[in-house]
């Protein structure tokens, strides 16, 4: 990412804060959850809002390493499907980025999350889904105050700030350097070019150095569609036997669902 893309992601952010922040706290109203507290497990607290609002949620490996979600809505049901080729940290920041692509935005996308990506920023709801999730991620009141205790632990070293805000709030080192930028903990006049770009092995040498978990730059690969599959066979048959749905129904669901694994999958 280059400096004249990073004023850019700041400009929109100081213009257009407030209404982001109004639909935080919507969300987390929606959700049952204080909108000012650290979600230590964003994928457990939002399953249920996404179930709620049509769609199901699964983690599978794409094969394009530069998509971080894809969100689809079908006929009657919609699918959030988180790509576990990434690192756990961009895995969770596409969490946050498409619960606002499914509260707020359009029905039908795919989502690239990836902040090294220097076309990422090209689209206005890209802007805003990312505020958002920084947003909800990294709550202001707390983090500031752990980006004041990471900095005196690093003394002062931005940097090492910035890995150890990473390794807590467990979002990407991108995220961290924006929300810092947004809330002007970091001078936006004095950012350096060997604060942006810097190299994922960078970053995991400094995760180790300093005693933290170096696992959050790996990707888990975990796959949950035949679980995903079981569970709409199974309550399409209850839904048949109800006599709510057909079985042509139920098959074109399971059939979309299998289509659209394989593109994903690349197979």
């Amino acid at each position: 990412m280059n400096i004249e893309r990073l004023r850019t992601i700041i400009a929109y952010s100081d213009k257009n804060r407030e209404d982001i922040y109004s639909m935080v706290k919507r969300f987390c109203s929606f959700a049952g959850i204080e909108y000012d507290s650290d979600l230590l497990n964003i994928l457990q607290i939002v399953r249920s809002s996404f179930h709620k609002k049509g769609y199901l949620v699964f983690e599978m490996p794409f094969a394009d390493d530069e998509i971080g979600a894809l969100c689809y809505k079908g006929d009657g049901l919609g699918y959030v499907v988180l790509n576990t080729s990434l690192p756990r940290v961009n895995v969770n920041f596409a969490i946050a980025h498409e619960i606002y692509h499914v509260f707020f935005g359009a029905d039908e996308f795919v989502s690239k999350v990836e902040f090294m990506n220097d076309h990422y920023y090209e689209h206005e709801e890209e802007f805003a889904a990312n505020l958002f999730a920084g947003m909800l991620l990294m709550p202001e009141v707390s983090f500031r105050r752990m980006f004041a205790k990471f900095k005196e632990e690093s003394d002062g070293d931005e940097a090492e700030t910035i890995v150890r805000l990473m390794s807590y709030y467990q979002v990407p080192y991108m995220a961290i350097l924006v929300r810092s930028l947004e809330m002007e903990l970091i001078a936006r006049n004095e950012v350096r070019e060997n604060l942006f770009n810097i190299e994922r092995d960078s970053i995991k040498k400094k995760l180790n150095v300093l005693w933290l978990d170096e696992s959050i730059m790996e990707p888990s690969k975990k796959d949950d569609y035949i679980n995903i599959e079981a569970l709409v066979a199974k309550a399409g048959k209850e839904f048949t036997e109800d006599e709510f749905i057909n079985e042509r129904t139920v098959d074109k669901a399971l059939k979309n669902m299998r289509d659209l694994y394989t593109r994903i999958k690349g197979e």
